[in-house]
């Protein structure tokens, strides 16, 4: 009998789970809807409060010891303190925990750190450097940041097998042979040995040919990137051979060549220093990158006695250490600008005992180091997020030491270098450093409706001096008199060429930089404490005076007459060198000298150069006088210039010289004639000049740790150097900041940024509108 009331229970079951299921589902609608407008609220939140600066390409590499590109370090310098802090000149900051207030362009600022540096001359001729932390910093994760940080950072700096950019290992540190003796890395020891090597007293044949065999493909894609590059870049074109691609990179290959025998040639180039042929010849991945396992072979061998710590690096506190060097080297305190790390997240803090020689990490094995190369973990304003798809993003610090920033995030993103003026001023972008010309700003001028102002309704610009100088050079050796490149005539050969290009030098830089660039008198960066200024007892503008001494210009001269004047002191010092002047022109030249010199420029083979318009005018103007300048515009740029400098068969040439923090002048200048040449500067090919005199005031400039005595020293060096005629200083260009007036509150940005003092300095304070 078929049952009503069953049935009718069933219906009302049915329908109470119905109403439940369609309940269910609102409510889980409404949770998902709910929970998008919730996502979608803290996405617009968090673009709200997020800076994005447009960077260049990233290799991400985010290790305060071994990062590799710039953009890299611009990420590191948010995450990880420095033991020492600089001003806006590049002068270290000594008193960084109470701060030090100092001038720059009539303002006084004060600059903190997280440490003081005393610094003691003893009387055996050692430097102590006497380190005192701030005993309230912490690391990002909380843990507490003691001098075993610093000391154990130092050491990484000076393990054996190091392979960063950081040369503190370089320092005359009591105790750094001894240390750094007595062990190899496995990589330098298997290049050494070579491919056929049969000695395997370090390391077996099956190390040895797997070694090979990872090298091998490596510096094939190597060579390969570099013959990708040329064409990309328009040196070559597609389809090109090996040999061809490589002929454009400084190498002669025969046709048929592979990229194999490209990489084979570079080595025998470097004489088998692979590293410094890759980070040399390198077009973007290094050598070591393009290993399968470059880590496994980085790793220390014992080859001898080797002493188990550096005994200048003495802890003397829980927050105080003492390091000492064997000798007065001015350049070290600049070494001691350097990232320090935590001992507890990059080492091993059970691994720490300086009693025991014992330091965080085991001696030649920097792998646990390296482990946490794209995962940092620092004590600076923000932290690490994230790295992917060309962006990375850092977030507020609320640990940090100067209090937390009021920018929740950045993100440094990746792009491309046409894109960066329009990204800011479509908003996309809200700061960028794109190349700065005269393009650029009409660019920039457009994008701010016209208005010619810096400060903008839409962009603000911002200008800071580049980080080095341009500049014209001459080889004393190849553009000298009788074979003698310091002699009186030799001398005055260079300074009649010197002359006639240095008058040419204002017209040129008003037409390629307009007023943003400035002409220099002395062979140094403008950036430098130790340039002369213009209001400095002895300063002369460069190649102003004649064969007598006496002023070539006068103040009410036109352009035309002072290129006259030029051209007639030329011909006195052109006369003084042993040349024979008949009827105003040069008919002959004395012995060992020429009638014409090349001079090369890497001008794409179209000019683009802001020196191009010095030469054309200077080529015609001594033409008219029987001198031929022989302009050679190169299309491989700087590649063809580099190999003939490296040959010491280059004349003349125009290129530029990145410049540091410190002026030190060894690497260019010092010949070390005393020595016989046996320890020279390493760019000292460049000019071929020997001169005991300048050798004596590098190294007492370099044995003093007084900045004003330094600075006097420095004027004498550049004098003579300028004598030689061997380097005529051209332009100071300004570098170009931009930010987006709409959304970076611009009261808020740290002031008066400069090379030294960048616009990530004072982070924290800096607000979004």
């Amino acid at each position: 009998m078929f049952n009503v009331k069953k049935l009718l229970a069933l219906t009302l079951t049915a329908g109470m789970c119905f109403g439940s299921v369609a309940s269910v589902f609102a409510e889980e609608t409404i949770e998902a809807a709910t929970e998008a407008v919730s996502e979608a609220t803290e996405a617009a939140e968090k673009a709200a409060n997020t800076l994005v600066y447009g960077e260049d390409a990233m290799d991400g590499k985010f290790s305060p010891f071994f990062y590799t590109a710039v953009p890299d370090e611009d990420v590191v310098r948010m995450l990880f303190p420095l033991l020492l802090e600089a001003d806006r000149e590049g002068a270290v900051i000594l008193n960084g925990i109470e701060g030090e207030t100092r001038e720059y362009n009539g303002t006084d600022y004060t600059y903190y750190g997280i440490a003081d540096c005393e610094i003691v001359e003893n009387e055996d001729g050692t430097v102590d450097y006497n380190i005192t932390m701030r005993d309230d910093l912490v690391w990002s994760d909380g843990e507490p940041m003691t001098i075993d940080d610093a000391i154990f950072s130092l050491y990484v700096y000076c393990d054996p097998t190091y392979d960063g950019n950081s040369t503190v290992f370089a320092l005359p540190i009591e105790g750094m042979t001894e240390y750094r003796s007595g062990m190899e890395s496995l990589f330098s020891l298997l290049t050494a040995a070579g491919e056929e090597n049969t000695d395997f007293t370090y390391w077996d044949e099956a190390t040895q040919t797997a070694f090979w065999a990872d090298l091998n493909q490596a510096g094939e894609a190597f060579a390969q990137s570099i013959v990708d590059y040329v064409i990309a870049a328009g040196y070559n074109a597609e389809g090109d051979s090996v040999a061809a691609c490589a002929a454009n990179w400084g190498y002669t290959l025969d046709e048929g060549a592979t990229a194999a025998d490209f990489f084979k040639a570079m080595a025998e180039a470097y004489e088998g220093d692979y590293l410094a042929m890759s980070d040399t010849e390198k077009a973007d991945a290094t050598l070591q990158d393009l290993m399968e396992d470059y880590d496994a072979y980085s790793i220390g061998v014992e080859t001898g006695e080797s002493a188990p710590s550096i005994t200048g690096i003495k802890k003397t506190g829980d927050y105080t250490m003492t390091i000492t060097t064997t000798s007065v080297d001015a350049t070290a305190i600049y070494q001691l600008i350097s990232f320090i790390a935590p001992l507890h997240y990059y080492g091993d803090k059970e691994a720490f005992d300086v009693d025991n020689n014992n330091f965080g990490f085991p001696k030649g094995d920097l792998s646990g180091v390296k482990s946490h190369t794209t995962q940092p973990l620092g004590a600076g304003p923000y932290t690490f997020e994230s790295y992917e798809n060309g962006v990375a993003t850092v977030k507020a610090n609320p640990l940090y030491y100067k209090g937390e920033p009021k920018i929740e995030y950045i993100n440094f993103q990746f792009v491309q270098e046409a894109d960066k003026a329009s990204g800011v001023g479509a908003g996309t972008l809200d700061i960028a450093s794109p190349s700065f010309s005269l393009d650029t700003i009409d660019e920039m001028t457009a994008l701010n409706g016209g208005n010619e102002d810096f400060d903008g309704d839409v962009i603000t610009i911002k200008t800071v001096a580049n980080l080095g100088y341009g500049y014209i050079g001459i080889n004393a050796k190849n553009v000298c008199v009788g074979g003698e490149p310091g002699s009186e005539a030799s001398r005055n050969l260079r300074k009649g060429i010197a002359t006639v290009l240095s008058v040419y030098r204002d017209v040129a830089m008003d037409s390629y930089y307009g007023e943003w660039a400035n002409v220099i008198n002395y062979p140094i960066s403008d950036t430098s404490w130790a340039a002369p200024r213009v209001t400095d007892e002895g300063y002369k503008v460069a190649f102003s005076t004649d064969v007598n001494g006496n002023p070539i210009y006068t103040d009410d001269m036109t352009e035309d007459e002072k290129y006259a004047a030029a051209l007639q002191a030329a011909l006195g010092f052109f006369e003084a060198a042993g040349y024979t002047v008949e009827d105003g022109k040069l008919t002959a030249a004395p012995e060992g000298a020429s009638l014409e010199y090349e001079i090369m420029i890497p001008g794409s083979g179209i000019g683009d150069h802001p020196n191009f318009m010095i030469l054309t005018l200077a080529k015609d103007a001594l033409a008219t006088i029987g001198f031929n300048l022989i302009v050679t515009d190169l299309s491989d740029g700087t590649v063809t210039i580099g190999n003939n400098l490296d040959a010491g068969t280059a004349e003349m040439w125009t290129m530029a010289w990145q410049a540091t923090a410190d002026p030190d002048m060894y690497q260019i200048y010092y010949s070390d004639v005393a020595n016989g040449g046996k320890n020279p500067g390493g760019s000292n090919k460049y000019y071929a000049i020997e001169d005991a005199e300048l050798d004596e005031l590098i190294m007492a400039a370099r044995q003093s740790t007084d900045q004003a005595y330094r600075k006097i020293i420095y004027k004498e060096c550049l004098d003579r150097i300028v004598d030689w005629a061997t380097e005529i200083p051209v332009y100071q260009r300004q570098n170009c900041l931009i930010f987006s007036t709409e959304r970076v509150n611009m009261d808020t940005v740290t002031p008066d940024i400069t090379t030294y003092w960048l616009w990530y300095n004072d982070i924290e304070k800096m607000e979004l509108n």
